[in-house]
């Protein structure tokens, strides 16, 4: 695994009389009703929610953008909004409740080598769920809150997803409060540093949200090293060199730390899994023409992707809808929960990941959890989830993925069987996660 810096403290976190209060910004979380799966940034922004907004009524606010700007809201309103957000995201079933995780299986375990049409296995918006997702969001259409100067003297304020932070006025109510201290989560500076992999509008509104975090922010939380280093460049370079940052290594769900067994139907399936929205810099294109040229063996594994389809894709989708040779052993999975990933990974040859850049990567560290081999990209922020337990590819390196896919699928394969000795499984905790944040903020 990753060296000794780069494991998160184990901390003791400050008692409930030491807590600053702490004002979460819940404006993104009553939006993913409209999102049928979470993606990496909801797990992180609900697991400190719940942390945030549970603490005694004296130490915690919530705060929401409404028709007439941002405003004080109840916190046990939001906490049962996130209770019923999970439940449309079915994170507490068991996989097998899944539609998506079904379709999937069902899909694997088809022989049917000229099927007429791909497989895209995804979550349909049947009425019940449009209803559903309607009654969570409309809890808070009319809602007015109370104003900003009732927040308590002195408390934090906490945005993890930068939300609305590109619109001065939605940050303007800081500069009359000089007493908060606004602590920001910044998950990548990617569409900074690397815009080609961004819609245009995505470049043009990420150096606005990290020009305001540099102004107003009392401090950032990363989830890297990598991370750090480089936000604390772009920091001195917008005139605070001095912006407290803190390290906070991103926690894995439970579910990813509990034993699984594989699904006993997928028992003798060959089957990979690359995990991520459908978006360039994901770099699916080298795996669909790794898997063409797969497709010309006896007998090929299957690959399954899951994530929806995001951004500047069109290459991607066009040979998933219609390259005859990838149909019938590529099977695309949007809306997929986390149990049914979990149960997945049970069963893959391996977790594939062949980004050319990332923030994170969380579902390297989950599959590692999980006990699944990690085939990824040699970059550096797989390096510091993964250390000496990933198998690296360079992400241009095509004949080498191609290679990686035919070693690890191979019965008993030696190359397959090396990555699991490698793995430590030694993932960082959400306890340890919190601690950490909570210092940070505690320290201000």
């Amino acid at each position: 695994m990753s060296s000794g810096r780069d494991e998160v403290p184990k901390l003791t976190p400050p008692s409930d009389a030491a807590r600053r209060p702490v004002v979460y910004d819940v404006t993104r979380i009553v939006t993913r009703a409209l999102n049928a799966a979470p993606n990496g940034i909801d797990r992180v922004d609900f697991a400190l929610a719940r942390h945030f907004l549970a603490q005694k009524a004296r130490a915690r606010g919530a705060l929401i953008c409404t028709a007439i700007g941002p405003r004080l809201a109840d916190p046990d309103r939001a906490l049962e909004t996130i209770d019923g957000i999970e439940a449309l995201w079915r994170e507490d079933c068991d996989a097998e409740e899944d539609d998506v995780y079904r379709r999937v299986v069902a899909a694997l375990q088809s022989r049917d080598s000229a099927r007429s049409l791909p497989t895209r296995a995804r979550r349909a918006p049947d009425l019940l769920f449009i209803e559903q997702n309607w009654r969570a969001m409309r809890r808070w259409a009319p809602h007015l809150g109370r104003p900003l100067r009732e927040a308590p003297r002195g408390a934090v304020y906490f945005n993890v997803t930068q939300f609305l932070i590109d619109r001065s006025w939605y940050v303007r109510w800081l500069t009359a409060r000089p007493d908060i201290k606004p602590v920001f989560f910044v998950h990548d500076l990617l569409p900074i540093e690397a815009p080609e992999f961004f819609r245009a509008r995505e470049a043009m509104l990420h150096p606005r949200r990290m020009s305001n975090i540099c102004r107003y922010g009392a401090g950032a939380v990363v989830g890297s090293h990598a991370l750090a280093k480089r936000l604390r460049q772009y920091a001195a370079d917008s005139g605070r060199p001095e912006l407290p940052v803190c390290v906070a290594r991103l926690p894995v769900s439970p579910l990813f730390l509990a034993p699984a067994a594989p699904p006993a139907a997928l028992e003798d399936v060959n089957y990979f899994v690359v995990c991520g929205t459908i978006e360039p810099r994901k770099n699916h294109l080298t795996l669909l023409n790794a898997w063409r040229e797969l497709a010309r063996d006896t007998a090929p594994p299957k690959l399954v992707i899951v994530g929806k389809r995001g951004w500047l894709n069109g290459a991607v989708i066009e040979m998933l809808e219609r390259s005859v040779a990838l149909r019938p052993h590529v099977i695309e999975a949007g809306g997929l929960s986390t149990p049914g990933l979990r149960r997945l990974l049970a069963g893959a040859r391996a977790l594939l990941m062949p980004s050319f850049a990332e923030g994170f990567g969380l579902p390297v560290a989950e599959a590692l959890a999980a006990g699944t081999p990690v085939v990824a990209s040699d970059i550096e922020a797989f390096r510091e989830v993964g250390g000496q337990a990933i198998d690296y590819v360079d992400p241009l390196d095509g004949r080498g993925w191609l290679q990686a896919v035919r070693d690890y699928a191979t019965p008993d394969s030696p190359r397959r069987r090396a990555a699991l000795e490698r793995n430590s499984g030694a993932v960082a905790g959400s306890d340890a996660f919190l601690a950490t944040i909570d210092e940070f903020i505690a320290r201000l």
